[in-house]
């Protein structure tokens, strides 16, 4: 049973980096922009950033419940733990990241924070992978 509880700790801990991502990397974006870091235009890092938060947008418009928190519900319920309660790391990963409110709020929110990372997509357009010389690759 013990080993649910660390496992559902481990998927809040999942979630609470997913979110961790989503955020810095728009804020990284931001002040890369102003900044003018060249990394913050990466293909890869934009495209990822954008599917993140693209599913976290889907999933709010459309009522889906996030499928890390089934996951963790799921989890805690084998461990025989409340829902919302746990070990210390599980305790403040979910004061963290869970807030109380009306869920056209965090719908709203979420839309609005995708919108943001698509208008960063035109002020600083992701550059696309180079694709390497024949004649370097034919070296390798």
């Amino acid at each position: 049973m013990r080993v649910y509880g660390f496992l559902a700790d481990m998927v809040v801990v999942a979630h609470a980096t997913y979110i961790a991502f989503v955020i810095a990397g728009l804020l990284a974006i931001l002040v890369g922009i102003i900044a003018r870091w060249r990394w913050v235009r990466n293909f890869w890092f934009r495209t990822i950033h954008l599917i993140m938060i693209g599913i976290v947008v889907f999933q709010a418009v459309f009522g889906i419940t996030c499928p890390l928190t089934t996951l963790e519900h799921y989890l805690r319920l084998q461990a025989g733990q409340p829902v919302y309660a746990g070990t210390f790391i599980g305790h403040w990963m979910h004061e963290l990241i869970f807030y109380e409110g009306p869920s056209w709020v965090f719908t709203l929110s979420y839309c609005l924070f995708g919108a943001v990372v698509l208008g960063t997509l035109f002020l600083a357009p992701p550059r696309w992978p180079r694709k390497r010389p024949k004649a370097d690759q034919q070296a390798r």
